[in-house]
C-alpha cells in the first residue's frame, strides 16, 4: 500500500493489532520533531493528520479540531503537557543521538539524558515532544539473555 496517496478507508481497513493516536494542537510541529529527532518518516502529512512510520510500526496524530465531535474532546487539557503517565518507546532509536537532535529542537524537553539501566540492559532517555508526550528511544547495552 502507498501510505502517501491511499485514501482514508483503505487505510483504516489496511490497520491491524493496536493502533496508537495522539491528539496534537499543532500536527506539523509535532510531526516535525519526530521526524527530525527520531528520524520518523510522515506519510500524508496535513494540519490535521499526518500518518507517522518508525521501522515497520505505524501510528497516527491528529489536530485537536479534527476530534470536536469525538468524546475525547472535552477531556483536553488546556495546558501541556499531555500524555502523563503513558511512555511511547521506541526500542530502536539511539537514546545518544536523539537527544543531541532534541536539544536543537525548539519546543522538545530532556527530561532524562542517556542512561544505562542495567536491570533491563537498556540505554534510554526520556524526551518531551513539543505537545507533551513522552518519548523514550532505547537500545540494548547487553546481549540478548
Amino acid at each position: 500500500m502507498d501510505h502517501d496517496t491511499a485514501p482514508a478507508p483503505a487505510m483504516a481497513h489496511a490497520l491491524t493489532g493496536l493502533g496508537l493516536n495522539l491528539l496534537c494542537r499543532d500536527v506539523a510541529r509535532e510531526t516535525a520533531f519526530l521526524c527530525a529527532v527520531f528520524g520518523m518518516t510522515a506519510h500524508q502529512a496535513g494540519r490535521d493528520f499526518a500518518l507517522m512510520r518508525t521501522g515497520t510500526q505505524l501510528f497516527q496524530l491528529h489536530s485537536d479540531g479534527s476530534f470536536a465531535a469525538h468524546p475525547l474532546a472535552a477531556l483536553l487539557p488546556e495546558t501541556p503537557p499531555r500524555g502523563a503517565g503513558i511512555e511511547l518507546r521506541l526500542y530502536d532509536i539511539d537514546p545518544d543521538m536523539a537527544c543531541t537532535r532534541a536539544a536543537q529542537h525548539p519546543d522538545t524537553m530532556i527530561l532524562q539524558p542517556p542512561t544505562d539501566k542495567p536491570g533491563h540492559a537498556l540505554r534510554e532517555a526520556v524526551i518531551l515532544s513539543p505537545e507533551g508526550y513522552a518519548w523514550v528511544p532505547s537500545r540494548r547495552i547487553h546481549p540478548s539473555v
